[in-house]
């Protein structure tokens, strides 16, 4: 006896199909202010609806700052900007404790202030600027949307996102990011130079008289509902099998690990990299107003969600060609297709865009945060439990 097909609920597809739509919208408005950017903007997007962070990587004056404040303004958000700096506290972040005295009664009591984090979406601008202690602030806040001061927790406003910048160039001054924090941002999304036509655009729109007003898109009820939407979306056995097998081949001790994994990596993709590979291809899906998420989005997603994820180990910083040696003219390269990266049976890992900007003494650790992932190979299928199979796309 054949099973009956699943019920769509009309409301989801009414939702999926305004989502689609809002889609343009936002980008639309964005783009009253924001010249070209627009894979970065669809991560952005992305990151949101998925209910993740997203970690902005890219030299001085690309706009990166600039990208967020329009979101926040289109999504009709409130926004919040932390400026990190060597001599940021937590406290600074969180919020505080100050004592007040009442001026009838005489009587003296602390009230907690709330901090900038207590905002829809913050901005958390070179993270990288301020010390370990400091950027720890942030860690409960992004994974259990509260905080907590003088031993009382306070929840976080609804939704929360963090988005947050980071200049590779320069290393000194800086403090890395913990592992612990790297992990918790869904995505790294690499900024780019722009093109020429778009240098002369923004040149042309930013010298002028013209005001530039952002009218909002959706609420944050209707963004709660998209979020819920998303989570909604089936992903299929295979795009599960796949982003379960992409995650585990990044880690060296698994059966599964290309040769180059295990001479080059140290640590690999966690659980939570699984994760996020399936709710950004579910994301990816609604974001166009398809019902169902396929391998073209676990591999869309892919290399912004294992970026942060991979400790390298020395013998990848031996085998890679000097920094300098990657430049193309100065220019920020772009993250490649995946049909470049390179497959399993590559000789080396080799660093992905960000390492362009780096030193070569930097520190293979860091550089880990970048590197590229080595994809399964396009003849190797992946199958699912019921036997049907999908080549992995490239």
């Amino acid at each position: 006896m054949n099973a009956e097909p699943a019920r769509v609920d009309d409301g989801d597809v009414q939702l999926l199909e305004r989502l689609a739509g809002a889609r343009q919208a936002l980008l639309e408005q964005v783009g009253r202010r924001i010249v070209g950017q627009h894979e970065v903007l669809d991560g952005m997007l992305t990151a949101i609806l998925s209910g993740g962070h997203a970690l902005l990587l890219g030299v001085p004056r690309l706009a990166k700052t600039l990208m967020v404040s329009p979101i926040a303004e289109s999504l009709a958000l409130k926004f919040a900007r932390i400026q990190f700096t060597p001599d940021l506290m937590p406290s600074d972040i969180t919020g505080t404790e100050i004592l007040e005295e009442d001026l009838t009664t005489g009587k003296r009591a602390f009230r907690f202030v709330q901090g900038p984090v207590f905002a829809n979406i913050v901005l958390g601008d070179e993270i990288n600027r301020t010390p370990p202690k400091t950027q720890a602030a942030l860690l409960q806040a992004m994974q259990e949307r509260e905080v907590t001061v003088a031993g009382t927790t306070y929840p976080l406003p609804h939704p929360f996102f963090v988005l947050a910048t980071q200049n590779p160039i320069e290393q000194e001054g800086t403090y890395p990011l913990p592992e612990a924090q790297l992990d918790r941002f869904m995505l790294e999304l690499a900024v780019p130079y722009p093109s020429r036509e778009e240098e002369e655009r923004i040149v042309e729109e930013t010298t002028g008289d013209e005001d530039r007003p952002v009218r909002a898109v959706l609420s944050a009820a209707d963004l709660t509902a998209m979020q819920h939407l998303v989570r909604r979306i089936p992903a299929p056995r295979n795009v599960v099998t796949a982003a379960v097998t992409l995650a585990r081949m990044t880690r060296p001790t698994d059966p599964a690990a290309p040769p180059a994994v295990r001479e080059y990596v140290s640590w690999g993709a966690g659980p939570r990299a699984s994760q996020f590979l399936v709710l950004g291809a579910k994301a990816r899906a609604a974001l166009d107003g398809r019902p169902m998420a396929d391998l073209d989005d676990v591999t869309g997603v892919a290399l912004s969600v294992l970026r942060p994820r991979l400790v390298v180990n020395f013998a990848a910083e031996a085998a890679s060609r000097p920094a300098s040696a990657r430049t193309d003219g100065g220019a920020a390269p772009t993250t490649p297709p995946v049909s470049e990266v390179p497959s399993s049976t590559s000789p080396a890992v080799e660093t992905a865009t960000a390492s362009h900007w780096m030193p070569a003494t930097t520190s293979p650790r860091r550089r880990a945060s970048t590197a590229r992932m080595p994809m399964p190979p396009a003849e190797t299928p992946w199958t699912s439990e019921s036997g049907a199979s999908a080549s992995a796309a490239t």
